[in-house]
């Protein structure tokens, strides 16, 4: 695993590794052979349906060992037993990092995750269409796109090829400037509370920057979601559905964790 990394734009750091893995990674294995997959022409869950259902915790839950403002956060804990408490404690769906460099993740992460019966999430830094490939070959149900990382243009183009193979798409805004990422493909639409140049959080933001979204898109407030009365804050504002990870997988017990949190909302 990497170590934690300082600096005022960690997302640049990432993307510059990302496109050598990339590059990598095709020397690895063709577009035919994850073609070949048995998951590639395995119908997508819906994650969108998930979060339109009536009394649902609204919460994609994350498996998440690591991260490069905070360094480990737990290497401990085991993909099967977080994902499938997850799972039954009313996730909304799962988000697995996949990234191996700064998130200790891994596409190992993603396979066991999708044996939940359950939309998955492929959280990667995406910059080319391989890699929405591979999480179709790899039985993701959505992928997510980051403005931050890419031209409109380019967001519009692997937004589609997920459409093509029947992924859903998160795409991840961090300021206004990133709303004209905003097109037809996308089936919704997170704001991270976090920086990717610094990594620091503010909640705020979310609340500023939804009212600007579309009507029609469902809105995902992601990253900063460390308590219940935050969640409710959230839900109140209207958003549809709560991106969280650490919150969880800091503790010992991340399984654990979400059962006791996703208990006291019903409490509440």
């Amino acid at each position: 695993m990497s170590s934690k990394i300082t600096g005022t734009n960690i997302l640049a750091s990432i993307v510059t590794h990302k496109l050598k893995e990339v590059a990598a990674r095709k020397n690895e294995i063709s577009i035919t052979q994850l073609e070949a997959m048995p998951l590639f022409t395995k119908q997508a869950l819906s994650l969108k349906a998930n979060l339109q259902k009536q009394h649902t915790t609204g919460i994609i839950a994350e498996f998440k060992r690591m991260s490069p403002s905070k360094g480990i956060i737990n290497d401990k804990a085991s993909v099967k037993e977080v994902t499938a408490a997850y799972h039954k404690f009313g996730a909304a769906g799962i988000s697995v990092l996949t990234d191996s460099e700064f998130f200790g993740g891994s596409l190992d992460d993603l396979s066991i995750a999708i044996q939940n019966e359950i939309p998955v999430l492929r959280k990667e830094f995406i910059i080319d269409e391989f890699q929405i490939i591979e999480a179709k070959a790899y039985g993701a149900s959505v992928i997510l796109l980051i403005a931050s990382c890419l031209t409109p243009a380019n967001t519009q183009l692997l937004a589609a090829k997920a459409k093509a193979l029947g992924l859903e798409v998160l795409l991840e805004l961090h300021d206004e400037t990133e709303l004209e990422h905003i097109c037809d493909e996308v089936d919704l639409v997170g704001i991270n509370n976090r920086s990717l140049k610094s990594f620091e959080v503010n909640i705020e933001h979310s609340l500023q920057l939804r009212n600007k979204l579309p009507k029609e898109k469902l809105s995902i407030a992601e990253s900063g979601i460390y308590s219940v009365e935050t969640y409710h804050l959230l839900k109140k504002e209207g958003f549809d559905g709560f991106l969280m990870g650490e919150y969880f997988m800091k503790e010992e017990n991340p399984a654990q964790a979400f059962e006791l949190f996703t208990s006291t909302l019903k409490t509440n």
